[in-house]
């Protein structure tokens, strides 16, 4: 299964991995988040990220989402992209963040795939005739993939990482 860090602006990449651990009631293993502080210096965040992509990386690699590109998380998680088994995707959301966590078990290249669709797929407008979801593909992840997820977290696959990047010296 793909390892995922969230690398973005303080405090994003925190509360996104708080909302996976809430949608499945704890945290499945291998989901890392780096909060970019105002005041850190990049080349030690560098070193931070390198440091938590090898530590979450898994036999099918690992995939890292920022926020904003071009700002300095997703300058920071580019430096990643020349890992091997290593993809990464600017823009996140939570329907990017879900459908990841669902489909990490698929190749790598899948996995980015389907991470794009549930961007693209949780972003709508909603009005009054807007009918609501009606099951959990309607909310851009299949059942199968999240119960997969759901059954890491039953088995207490392991904890989320949070790491605040560092505040120079």
């Amino acid at each position: 299964m793909a390892g995922i860090l969230i690398i973005a602006h303080a405090p994003l990449a925190t509360a996104l991995r708080e909302c996976i651990a809430h949608i499945y009631g704890g945290c499945p293993a291998r989901i890392g988040a780096l909060d970019v502080l105002p005041d850190s210096d990049p080349a030690q965040v560098v070193a931070q990220a390198n440091s938590e992509i090898e530590r979450l990386r898994e036999e099918n690699g690992a995939l890292v989402l920022t926020d904003m590109f071009g700002a300095t998380p997703s300058n920071i998680a580019a430096r990643l992209a020349t890992v091997p088994d290593v993809r990464v995707l600017a823009g996140v959301n939570l329907p990017m963040l879900v459908r990841a966590v669902c489909y990490r078990a698929t190749p790598l290249d899948t996995l980015v795939e389907k991470a794009l669709a549930g961007a693209s797929k949780g972003v709508q407008t909603i009005g009054p005739g807007t009918p609501p979801a009606s099951s959990p593909a309607d909310c851009g992840c299949a059942p199968t993939p999240c119960a997969e997820a759901a059954a890491e977290v039953a088995n207490g696959a392991g904890a989320c990482s949070t790491a605040a990047a560092l505040k120079p010296a």
